[in-house]
Order: structure tokens, then sequence, then C-alpha cells
């Protein structure tokens, strides 16, 4: 209980520097969301009338101070380009940018752990140098040109799935998972590379401990020794890799949606950038800092369930 009040008050002081930093970097750039609204109509009086209505002309700390109220009651402000609750407008959209980001996770879990097992227990095989040629290629595409290679191959090419053609969730959940799939496994591939490298490094640095050799001694067979006894400590530094994806994951989601044309949180981020709308950019980025904030906070206590000897700070 000690450990979970110092972990949730971390959390809670990490949120609240995020949100401070990011309201004040979009006060202090160049650009005025009165002029932006406003477009070719802006003249000086519509704006100052328009930054009045906004509350743009209050001073920088009420302005945060009534923002971070509004927060903690679940208002999140208004849209300055939509006019409309900016909650909804991000509701409306985590569960595409979710979704993806947990699909592309669970792609990468599953392919390479079994291709790390695999690798690992045949060293210096044909195999191994294989998926080791095949993981450097693929460590070296970055995920959105995976993403426009992927699109060229499967859905132009071999048409498995329509470019630009997104189902939403609302209207099939079948077509909504079908149309993600490519795009998740364009995020996963080079983090499932990356820990495929990592695991089979560290079963083989696992293999040459002094315990591994008593196993073997013992009569057991490799299978048995590298699931029952090297596994579990071989998984230390990839739970490590694998918080650390996931969070890399659900910022990299922001841009395969823009390759596959998927209307996320990505893409009103994007927009919402261009058209100086702070309320939906301060929004998601502090979102975005609370999933990476829980996630450490969950690969902590995967560590204690891992190893025991381990003791989370």
């Amino acid at each position: 209980m000690k450990y979970m009040i110092k972990k949730l008050i971390s959390m809670a002081a990490t949120l609240l520097v995020v949100s401070f930093l990011v309201f004040l970097a979009f006060a202090v750039i160049p650009g005025d969301p009165a002029t932006s609204k406003l477009g070719t109509e802006a003249t000086p009086a519509r704006v100052e009338a328009l930054r009045e209505e906004m509350g743009l002309n209050r001073p920088l700390p009420v302005r945060y101070a009534s923002w971070l109220a509004g927060m903690f009651r679940g208002d999140l402000g208004t849209s300055y380009s939509y006019s409309m609750p900016v909650t909804n407008m991000v509701a409306e959209k985590i569960p595409v940018t979710l979704t993806l980001t947990l699909m592309a996770f669970a792609m990468m879990v599953l392919i390479s752990i079994p291709l790390g097992l695999y690798t690992a227990k045949h060293e210096g095989g044909t195999a191994d140098h294989v998926v080791s040629v095949l993981n450097q290629i693929i460590m070296a595409i970055p995920p959105f040109f995976s993403g426009i290679l992927i699109t060229l191959l499967f859905g132009l090419l071999l048409h498995l799935f329509t470019p630009g053609g997104y189902v939403s969730y609302t209207k099939s959940i079948a077509g909504f998972i079908g149309y993600l799939f490519f795009p998740a496994l364009s995020i996963a591939l080079p983090k499932a590379a990356m820990a495929v490298k990592l695991l089979r490094s560290s079963i083989i640095q696992e293999m040459s401990q002094d315990y591994a050799r008593t196993a073997y001694s013992r009569g057991n067979s490799t299978r048995d020794v590298m699931y029952r006894h090297l596994l579990k400590n071989a998984m230390i530094p990839v739970v490590t890799f694998l918080g650390m994806a996931l969070t890399d994951m659900i910022a990299g989601s922001i841009i395969i949606e823009q390759v596959f044309n998927i209307p996320g949180l990505g893409r009103i981020l994007l927009t919402s950038i261009s058209n100086r709308d702070y309320p939906v950019v301060e929004a998601i980025i502090v979102l975005l800092a609370f999933l990476v904030i829980f996630i450490n906070f969950l690969v902590d206590f995967i560590y204690k369930k891992i190893d025991p000897r381990i003791r989370v700070q």
C-alpha cells in the first residue's frame, strides 16, 4: 500500500508538470488561435473580440488554473475549430488509436517470443542466420515506410485490403479489426525484430550460467531447461523493452494513422496543431503522457511478479 501511494503521488506530480509545460509551450509559441479561426475575415477588432471570448486575454496562470480545474471535472474545454467539447472529440477517437496500439503490441509479442526462443535454441543454425538477417533489414526500415510498402504489396498488388477504405467500429467490428490488421503489422514488425534479438541474446547469456549447467547435469532436456529455468530470468530485460515498445507504439500509431488514413487521435492532433486548436492538443498530449506513465507503472509490478527478488523502488 505504501508503494502504491508513492507511485500514485509520483504519477499525479508527473502529469501535473507535463500539463503545465504543454500549456506553457502553446502559450509562448508563435500563432494566434483567434486569427487562425477567423482566417481571411480577421481584423484587429474582430481578433480582439474573439480573444476575449475565448479567454485568451486572461493571465496565463489564471487560464492554466481554470483548465486544470476543468480537467479534474472531466471538462477539457471546447475546441476552437469545431466548437464542440474536447472530451467528446477525444473519447470518440481513443478506441481507434488504442485498438491499433494493442493489436500491434499483441502481434509483436506473438512474433518475437516464439522466434526468440527458437533462434536461441538453434544458435548458429541456418534458421538463426536467416532470422538475424531479416531482423537487421526490418529494424532498418522506419514504420511509416514499412506502412507504405505494406500498402503497396497487400493493398494495391494483392488486394487484401482497400487502402483508405477505413471501416468504423460503430459500423462493423470485424471490418474495423480487419482494416487495422496491416497498419498494426507495420508498427509491430520493427519492434518484434528488436525483441527477437534481445530475447535470443538474453537466453544465450543465461545458458552460460551455473544454474543452467546444473539443470543439464540432472538430465533435463534443452526444452525443460529453457522453459522451466532460463525463460523467467531471460524475460526480465525483455519486459523492460516491451514496456518501452508499447509506449513508443502509442506515439508511432499517430504517424501510421496518417499513412493508412485512419481517423484516430493522430489525425485530430495534427489538424489541431495546424489550426492552433490548443485545447484539443493539450488534452491529447496529457492523455498520451498518462498512458506512458501508467504503462511504466504496470511494468514495475510485472518485474516483481517475474522475480520477487527485485525490489521495485
